[in-house]
């Protein structure tokens, strides 16, 4: 395995507030470049054959929303692989179920990356929309923050693009995919 670092956004932007690790991910696709390269990837509602990446890559960092029933919308939490594991938490979503799956199943393998889970409570993952509540919009920066932070710690140098796509556009993306935008990532 060699050293080499995947930020995966996972979610379903047809909820709602489920698609806020897939907006992040885009975000910093079309924001940033890295060095040494991040490979940013769609996970999209891929859960277990996301198991891949686990074992190509040797860190991993997954955006996504999970919901916690002892905890306010637009709260972040970062927790690692064992962490997350070790966290009696109910999971509301398919997408929720098979990540922590994915990764138990991943933990007993001999080869696994060390992977961070930034997730946020959502508030409104039963909306058919592809949109963000208020709430998730204004934790929006500080989401986005916290990942940047943990890709930095990695020795990663970030420099910002002179362009800025903003949350908006990446939405509007999602809401009108084509290929000319690669279907929205």
């Amino acid at each position: 395995m060699m050293h080499n670092i995947a930020v995966i956004g996972s979610g379903n932007t047809f909820f709602k507030d489920e698609g806020m690790g897939l907006y992040a991910a885009k975000y910093l696709k079309e924001n940033f470049t890295f060095e040494p390269s991040v490979e940013i990837v769609d996970g999209g509602t891929l859960g277990f054959r996301l198991m891949p990446l686990l074992q190509e890559f040797s860190h991993v960092i997954i955006a996504n929303t999970a919901s916690d029933d002892t905890r306010s919308a637009g709260s972040i939490v970062v927790k690692s692989c064992y962490e997350l594991l070790e966290g009696v938490r109910i999971k509301k979503t398919a997408n929720e179920v098979e990540i922590a799956e994915m990764l138990q199943i991943c933990s007993l393998l001999d080869t696994m990356a060390e992977v961070v889970i930034i997730s946020i409570v959502p508030e409104d993952i039963i909306s058919v929309e592809v949109a963000l509540s208020t709430t998730l919009r204004h934790a929006w920066q500080q989401y986005i923050d916290i990942i940047l932070a943990q890709i930095k710690a990695l020795g990663v140098v970030i420099t910002p693009m002179e362009s800025n796509m903003d949350i908006d556009t990446i939405l509007d993306i999602f809401s009108n995919p084509s290929i000319a935008d690669s279907k929205g990532f």
